[in-house]
């Protein structure tokens, strides 16, 4: 089924969207800490301090693709299994967006690379925010179902940043503008969206700063920087990137609970986007949720970018109940926030 012009002879208009499957996905791979630090030390010549990255960031594994394993690998074994949980084959879709930092190639969109391997024959495209990818790729889904232009969509992220870190920096400058690829690792992520009589997504809220587009990225692949390799590895400024966030993080949390009379006490969980222990730590401490409430993934998975929050619903999906309301809370470079909150139908 395709994705009409008009609404009007496309799918009903729904009062209500929710998620009806979750599935994630990992590659086999694990890469402990300190095999990182071994080997950037190896390569680069520098001099770098036993277990440094795990007492700098709190991570002590993360998951690496194979070399035969891509974006559009890790999302289309995501997807299999949310579709598998939603009871639904692939041909009843009629949108399916791959939502990622991450994709196989340039052109065309990574969209075309799952549906083909999954046999999908939906409305297919690519939407990219770095980190807050996914949860934007729900919230486009959420409002092609609500405008009636989509039943079924599948949202589905693939992320390799492994890919993009240096393992050579060329002196502790580099280094350091290279570090916080160190947290990264890989994974795929899917939900399934549908009509629902109940609950469903509640609440959506964003905020932008763009302003601050320049702190971190991967420069290489764009009109500015087509080629070289220098611009494929991901290069930032942690401690800039983390004082933006705790300048405009709590305001849009602020408004969600004033907006919706919801507490803490009022989810079950708080999912967040993971970079590293402190950082989560730091979120806590300024926005008073619950330690309790978070579903904490980075010290095992490290920052898996626009993954994260998946991963994290997968995890508590199965023991969820009906009624259950879940914040979902996003943080990505360019930089925006967002927040969706979701009832369980």
């Amino acid at each position: 089924m395709g994705i009409h012009s008009t609404a009007a002879h496309g799918p009903a208009r729904c009062a209500r969207a929710g998620v009806t499957g979750v599935g994630a996905a990992l590659p086999g791979r694990v890469v402990d800490s300190e095999q990182l630090r071994r080997t950037v030390a190896a390569h680069s010549g520098l001099a770098l301090p036993e277990r440094m990255f795990e007492r700098v960031t709190g991570i002590e594994t993360r998951r690496v693709a194979a070399e035969d394993e891509y974006a559009s690998t890790l999302a289309t074994r995501a997807a299999r299994t949310a579709l598998d949980r939603a009871g639904l084959d692939p041909l009843d879709l009629d949108l399916l967006l791959f939502a990622s930092a991450t994709r196989d190639v340039a052109e065309p969109a990574t969209a075309h690379i799952v549906q083909d391997a999954l046999g999908s024959r939906a409305h297919a495209l690519d939407v990219t925010n770095a980190c807050n990818s996914f949860v934007g790729g729900i919230d486009l889904a959420r409002a092609m179902l609500l405008a009636g232009r989509a039943r079924r969509a599948l949202v589905v992220t693939g992320e390799t940043p492994s890919r993009a870190v240096r393992h050579d920096p060329a002196d502790l400058g580099q280094f350091r503008d290279a570090f916080a690829g160190y947290t990264f690792g890989d994974a795929g992520a899917a939900v399934v969206l549908e009509p629902v009589a109940a609950g469903g997504i509640l609440d959506v809220d964003t905020e932008t700063h763009s302003e601050h587009w320049a702190v971190g990225g991967i420069a290489g692949g764009g009109s500015r920087h087509p080629r070289g390799d220098a611009h494929t590895y991901f290069h930032g400024d942690g401690a800039a990137l983390r004082d933006v966030f705790e300048k405009v993080g709590t305001s849009v949390l602020d408004r969600v609970r004033h907006r919706t009379g919801l507490g803490w006490d009022d989810f079950r969980h708080v999912l967040v986007h993971q970079v590293t222990v402190p950082y989560l730590e730091r979120f806590a401490e300024l926005t008073g949720v619950p330690w309790d409430r978070l579903v904490v993934t980075v010290p095992e998975l490290g920052n898996v970018a626009s993954a994260t929050l998946g991963i994290q619903l997968d995890r508590v999906h199965d023991q969820l109940d009906p009624g259950d309301r879940v914040l979902l809370v996003g943080l990505g470079g360019g930089v925006s926030l967002m927040t969706m909150v979701w009832e369980k139908s």
